[in-house]
């Protein structure tokens, strides 16, 4: 996953693009990069690292101009390694466009083959996000046919893009001295969603991947970007929507509202918060039904994301909730890094436990989701030494059992802990006493409680029901074989040190 935001404003938006990319840094943490525009200039500063590493106060003051985009990379495809994949992307022709976006291409090693051989483009890096930046450069430069360029030629392009590009994808692009163009993929995959502020001097206008981009920095949360969707703001702030996309299917993706997004956002017209809350409601009268007879003393979120789950489990279980474990504010997310030596290594130095929580205590723990598991046999090992009698691990989401090939990292089934094992041989591997899954349909109800209008979810990592259609065992293990490829010797051989490690600064809850 990644954090795209595209601002069209009646005054300078360096600040607006910097606060929030600070705001959608959980989406993350390895590259940073915001392009502004200023009399038909493009400005742009990008780099590896965190968004305050990642930007000074001279960089700050060459991004001149009213509107803008900005990006935080989490990498999916390509390398997590190279700095020159960080976005937003860059084409001079037609008209000259800078891309950033949020998803992973299926078909993008077909679509590169396709642009050398026909479309005569070359695409410099590994990057799918490089590969969609060129073909919406072909299809603008088909569409127009050497005329010049209006919101009929840009809505035909994005119809070329869906036409021949497969997977999620959410973007937003600058068009060279015309304005800020967004679309989304016609499954939904990936969020994006559009804010309105209304000021003296005009309206101004957002995009971004969650809509706690837009309370943060004042604008008001209008609706989604629809699947197939595209939205064209010009410089003068003028506002126009198409839907571009012959047939579409909102799925969302199920891993956004479990763990990805934060619990403040709306996506797709569901609060998150709320969501998770209802997680936890199906959870506990799972818990009720399949083990009646469990004796639990106290029920211990383990943090950030799984505390609604857990508050809710509690409430409905009729039992204490405690905060048993605390957590250093100033070490990254574990889900991202590189090996899994780094990944025990830094469980023990994110969170510490608070001991007469635990001591002579059953406890139930409960997180978000269990995919390699690492993280959770480290946890049920802290629980114990700090004087638990008895450790039992809720999960909110169903195993994970299957690669996600939507712009999560989870490629290599190996990796994770559900691939090849049942519930009994998880539980014995992490060390618990008691294991429980929220099922796949519950997790749909309480999802689809908070907004009955969505029929569908993207939920591939834990069915292996790829909703594109394209998705075949040959093309899962190509995937895997390209991560493998992509990691340098140190991140294969689980190198404790990893300097990766460093640049992970940023809170949120662990895998």
């Amino acid at each position: 996953m990644c954090g795209i935001l595209g601002v069209v404003a009646t005054s300078p938006v360096n600040q607006l693009l910097y606060d929030g990319l600070q705001v959608l840094q959980h989406r993350g943490q390895d590259a940073a990069g915001i392009a502004t525009s200023e009399g038909g200039r493009f400005h742009m500063h990008k780099g590896s690292g965190l968004v305050r590493d990642v930007f000074r106060t001279r960089n700050m003051r060459n991004l001149n101009g009213n509107w803008g985009i900005g990006h935080v990379r989490y990498p999916t495809a390509g390398s997590a390694y190279n700095a020159a994949e960080a976005q937003p992307f860059y084409v001079n022709s037609p008209f000259g466009l800078l891309l950033a976006h949020n998803g992973n291409l299926t078909n993008s090693e077909e679509l590169k083959r396709e642009m050398f051989l026909a479309d005569l483009r070359h695409i410099n890096t590994n990057s799918d996000s490089e590969v969609l930046l060129n073909v919406l450069a072909h299809e603008l430069q088909h569409a127009t046919n050497g005329l010049k360029l209006d919101e009929e030629a840009v809505f035909r392009a994005v119809a070329g893009v869906h036409r021949r590009c497969r997977g999620a994808y959410a973007a937003v692009v600058m068009i060279a001295g015309y304005g800020l163009l967004a679309f989304r993929d016609p499954y939904g995959i990936r969020p994006l969603v559009i804010g309105r502020n209304d000021t003296a001097e005009g309206v101004e206008w957002m995009v971004a991947s969650e809509s706690v981009a837009l309370d943060v920095l004042g604008f008001k949360l209008l609706r989604d970007v629809a699947p197939g969707e595209a939205i064209l703001v010009d410089t003068a702030g003028n506002f126009k929507s198409r839907q571009c996309a012959e047939h579409t299917v909102a799925a969302p993706c199920m891993f956004e509202f479990v763990y990805l997004a934060r619990p403040d956002s709306i996506i797709d017209g569901v609060s998150v918060y709320e969501s998770r809350v209802k997680m936890g409601e199906y959870l506990a009268e799972k818990l009720k039904r399949t083990m009646p007879h469990t004796a639990i003393d106290v029920v211990i979120p383990i943090p950030d994301s799984s505390r609604p789950a857990a508050m809710e489990m509690a409430h409905k279980l009729g039992l204490p909730y405690r905060e048993g474990f605390v957590k250093n504010r100033y070490i990254g997310r574990t889900f991202i890094m590189p090996g899994q030596a780094t990944r025990k290594k830094s469980v023990r130095q994110k969170l510490n436990t608070i001991p007469q929580e635990f001591r002579g205590k059953n406890v139930l723990l409960v997180d978000d989701s269990i995919v390699r598991g690492t993280t959770s046999k480290e946890i049920v090992n802290m629980a114990r030494e700090a004087g638990a009698t008895k450790v039992y691990l809720a999960s909110a989401a169903p195993p994970v059992r299957f690669a996600n090939v939507y712009g999560i990292d989870m490629p290599t089934r190996g990796e994770l802990i559900a691939s090849e094992r049942d519930e009994a041989q998880i539980c014995a591997e992490i060390g618990a006493d008691g294991l429980i899954y929220q099922d796949l349909e519950d997790l749909k109800a309480a999802v689809r409680s908070v907004n009955p209008a969505i029929s569908a979810f993207e939920t591939s990592c834990f069915d292996g029901c790829y909703i594109t259609g394209d998705i075949t065992a040959e093309y899962l293990t190509g995937v895997e074989s390209q991560r493998g490829e992509a990691k340098p010797a140190s991140a294969q051989h689980d190198d404790p040190d990893d300097g990766q490690l460093d640049l992970n600064l940023v809170t949120h809850n662990d895998h």
